[in-house]
């Protein structure tokens, strides 16, 4: 038979920062715009998430609704990954964006926990180490005022903002750790189009709803706004690509510590386009952080690689 030719060394990684640049970019275009509610947003990226999927669905013949024993599993996957998409973009329109990046990279170090509760997963010391160096940032970050006193610098707006963001992304961060032990659970039985899919389809349906609730469903009033939602739509679709194609091609413990990447541009961007400095708090936390999520995938990688060599003797 012909050999597969072999991969070009290092594209997974470039798709990885690839990705994490996609996903500032689409950041900071939704810090851009103005008097949009971040669930509506949210619903604008489903349905060009939707719009690009469905013909993979039709080339790939995955059907719509998956097997049978694994779409209650789908299910839970689009409902907390689109959750965890509306309070990341509401932390984005109320707290610094490289604060809010920041906050989000504790992911692997609850998912390491999630996977132990539910999937039973080892959990070591130092996996609960790392766990502490993320808490650790957090509270850099969100500074409650009863440990660094009532004046805060480096916030965007008011203090009860700034908490209400941090609370959110904390909470999108477990609601992502949540979908990727999910993923984890189904494995590779489902096509990664499929599971696109559900978080599309029910992120819109959530979005809809919640936007009649509240109320809040606008057209944005100038034209700048409206391109800013097509790019933010377009942007995270192709960050989304391109890390589900990233971790196709490379070991998940280089993907993940590339991601950090993430937090980089963001302060990059912030700097830049927004002219907000960031506090050395904030680079403390984001040190604390990084720390934590490498050296978790790390311990990951190490420990996959080993296991790996076990099977081969």
């Amino acid at each position: 038979g012909t050999k597969k030719k072999a991969a070009c060394p290092g594209l997974g990684l470039f798709y990885t920062i690839l990705s994490a640049f996609l996903f500032s970019v689409a950041s900071l275009f939704l810090k851009k715009i103005e008097d949009v509610h971040s669930v509506e947003v949210s619903a604008f990226r489903c349905v060009f998430q939707m719009a690009f999927v469905l013909p993979g669905l039709i080339y790939y013949k995955t059907g719509f609704l998956g097997p049978k024993g694994k779409r209650i599993f789908l299910f839970f996957r689009g409902f907390l990954g689109s959750t965890a998409m509306v309070l990341l973009y509401y932390a984005y329109q109320v707290m610094p964006l490289a604060d809010a990046t920041v906050i989000t990279f504790t992911s692997p170090v609850f998912t390491s926990l999630l996977a132990w509760i539910f999937l039973k997963e080892k959990y070591s010391l130092w996996d609960l180490l790392f766990t502490l160096f993320a808490v650790t940032g957090v509270i850099l970050i969100a500074r409650p005022p009863f440990l660094f006193g009532s004046h805060v610098t480096g916030i965007e707006g008011s203090y009860s903002d700034h908490l209400k963001g941090t609370i959110a992304a904390i909470a999108s961060t477990l609601s992502a750790a949540s979908t990727i032990v999910i993923l984890r659970k189904v494995g590779k039985s489902v096509h990664y189009f499929l599971s696109i899919w559900y978080y599309a389809v029910i992120g819109l349906i959530g979005c809809v709803i919640a936007l009649f609730v509240l109320n809040e469903w606008r057209l944005p009033h100038c034209g700048r706004d409206r391109v800013f939602l097509i790019l933010i739509g377009l942007l995270g679709l192709g960050g989304q690509v391109f890390l589900t194609k990233a971790l196709q091609i490379e070991k998940a413990g280089p993907v993940s510590i590339m991601r950090t990447m993430d937090v980089v541009f963001a302060f990059i961007l912030q700097v830049l386009f927004l002219n907000h400095l960031p506090t050395w708090w904030t680079v403390g936390g984001a040190l604390c952080v990084v720390a934590s999520s490498s050296g978790t995938a790390i311990r990951k990688w190490r420990h996959s690689v080993k296991k790996a060599k076990q099977r081969e003797i």
